[in-house]
């Protein structure tokens, strides 16, 4: 117990988990690791290698996120008998190898044990058959229908959350009473407001980076589909070909497209921006009103949770009001991993109801359990609201095809630098015909 507790402190300086971390990382291809890895492991007979993100915005400063997932950690050290090591990666710009392009490698290398994955992550490497199946444990009879869904692959459950996540809108409240303006529910209240920030000297209404603007495309491509009566019919049309992913998700890219016309997001800076630190810092000094970001956000100090204003989370504007998107980032365990028990262990001890009440009360984020539940902050409520009501969109969703999440980022990316609406759609229309062809 505390040879634990020391090892544990050690780590708590470098590690930062669930989706705090992986929201600062994002999309990937197959890459070599660089000097930005860092290990950290100790001599034991039982030893359980975790690959995860490291902070890079103040990573020595106290963080939620990464305390909870160190609780949790701990538990299954001092009931298993197991030490788990923290290896860790963060890329330093937008130049780097992704977090994604790092854990593609590690994993298809069998290079650790367990790894916090992206959704994007999770679908490719399951289906090259790189990760096993956790269905079996015991923690996994207590997910939600929801979280389930988006992490089987081919009938195998690959992967399990410690949180569900969320992403909306972060608005600053005061300057949007400053100008008298509704908060906006439909695409054309948003554009609305971003116009009278405009017209009022506000620069850049919308603070943006080059992982999240898909979420706008989402709420607008899928409001219907997933808040509708004909969800199952609409996602079977897509995987056979009768209906195009591309004429759900023109409407969202028509929309990003006239936000950066009309300049209330700044293309260019977006598509070099890390999350976070490229629209953060005038976010907080009440220079922009809007950014994007997670549940998670809105609750550690490191980001938006302490601003020196009253901040609101709602969710994206569609045809359905206000929408929140959720994706599943979730932790896997690699096929070839060399200490596959005591990682399978592991992690059925760090995602059982009794840690995930642990996590979910000290971080304050939707619990992937159906057991497990705890209040969210005021500024949250309206995005909560929502979700309580079974109003979002899913981000990820396994049994669609075509993935959905880093392919969206990579295009939104595409309009960024340049490309046409048009040229998305044919780069939609591709994904489709490879994944049909398969």
């Amino acid at each position: 117990m505390k040879k634990s507790k020391k090892y544990m402190g050690r780590l708590i300086v470098i590690c930062l988990a669930g989706a705090v971390v992986f929201c600062l990382a994002a999309c990937g291809g197959k890459v070599e690791l660089d000097n930005n890895l860092i290990a950290q492991e100790e001599e034991n007979e039982r030893v359980v290698n975790l690959f995860s993100p490291m902070e890079k915005t103040m990573p020595d400063a106290e963080n939620a996120a990464r305390t909870a997932m160190d609780m949790t950690v701990a538990m299954a050290e001092e009931n298993l008998g197991v030490s788990v090591a923290y290896r860790t990666y963060t890329a330093e710009d937008h130049q780097d190898k992704t977090y994604d392009e790092v854990t593609l490698e590690r994993v298809r290398n069998d290079m650790d044990d367990m790894y916090l994955l992206n959704p994007d992550v999770i679908m490719a490497l399951a289906e090259e058959g790189k990760l096993m199946d956790l269905s079996g444990l015991e923690s996994a009879n207590n997910l939600r229908d929801v979280v389930r869904i988006a992490n089987t692959v081919d009938g195998k459950l690959v992967a399990i959350p410690q949180e569900v996540v969320a992403y909306g809108l972060f608005i600053n409240k005061e300057m949007f009473d400053e100008f008298n303006l509704e908060l906006p529910k439909t695409p054309e209240d948003f554009l609305e407001c971003c116009r009278v920030f405009k017209e009022n000297g506000i620069e850049t209404p919308i603070g943006a980076n080059r992982w999240w603007l898909e979420t706008f495309v989402f709420a607008q491509a899928y409001a219907d589909l997933y808040n509708g009566d004909n969800t199952e019919a609409e996602i079977a049309a897509l995987n056979s070909g009768e209906s195009k992913y591309s004429d759900y998700m023109r409407p969202g890219f028509e929309f990003l497209k006239e936000l950066i016309d009309l300049g209330y997001i700044d293309a260019q800076k977006a598509y070099v921006s890390e999350a976070v630190e490229g629209e953060g810092a005038d976010f907080l000094a009440q220079k922009t009103p809007i950014v994007m970001a997670y549940w998670g956000a809105a609750n550690a100090d490191t980001l938006y949770g302490n601003p020196d204003f009253e901040m609101l989370v709602i969710g994206f504007p569609s045809s359905r009001g206000q929408m929140p998107v959720i994706s599943m980032t979730g932790i896997a365990i690699g096929a070839g991993a060399e200490h596959a028990e005591d990682a399978m262990q592991t992690l059925n001890v760090i995602t059982s109801d009794e840690a995930l009440q642990i996590y979910t009360e000290t971080n304050k984020v939707i619990s992937p359990s159906k057991n497990v539940e705890v209040e969210c902050i005021p500024a949250l409520k309206p995005l909560n609201d929502r979700i309580q009501e079974n109003v979002y969109v899913l981000a990820t969703n396994a049994g669609m095809k075509v993935e959905q999440w880093g392919n969206t980022c990579l295009i939104v990316r595409d309009l960024l630098n340049g490309a046409t609406v048009d040229e998305c759609m044919a780069e939609f229309d591709k994904l489709q015909e490879e994944a049909l062809s398969k």
